[in-house]
């Protein structure tokens, strides 16, 4: 029923190797958490940043509110984008969510 001293101390103390051990399913998932969210996100917000900077006047966008329109003008942080004829709104660029049509260069219009 008790246990004896001599017998309490035999089991000994955890080697090393044991300790790693333990620690390696905490580490396997960290690594696949990496791999399948961390760094498509990362490639993602990469995308977007490169996007938004290319935008130019008469690229067709979307906002993340949902407005489709046409770039009238492009200053420093925000656009001008026509929604509807005559009617122009300023945008964040960051809000700017996709490109529908992006505008040629006019060599290659004809």
């Amino acid at each position: 029923m008790f246990v004896t001293p001599a017998f309490a101390q035999a089991a000994g103390a955890p080697s090393a190797g044991a300790s790693i051990a333990s620690f390696a399913p905490l580490i396997l998932i960290f690594v696949i958490m990496y791999f399948l969210m961390i760094r498509p996100q990362q490639k993602r917000m990469k995308e977007h940043r490169a996007m938004v900077e290319a935008l130019k006047k008469g690229d067709e966008v979307v906002t993340q509110g949902g407005l489709v329109g046409k770039v009238t003008a492009v200053r420093d942080n925000e656009l001008e984008v026509e929604i509807a004829p005559g009617v122009k709104v300023r945008v964040i660029r960051s809000t700017v969510t996709g490109l529908v049509n992006r505008t040629q260069p006019a060599a290659a219009n004809s």
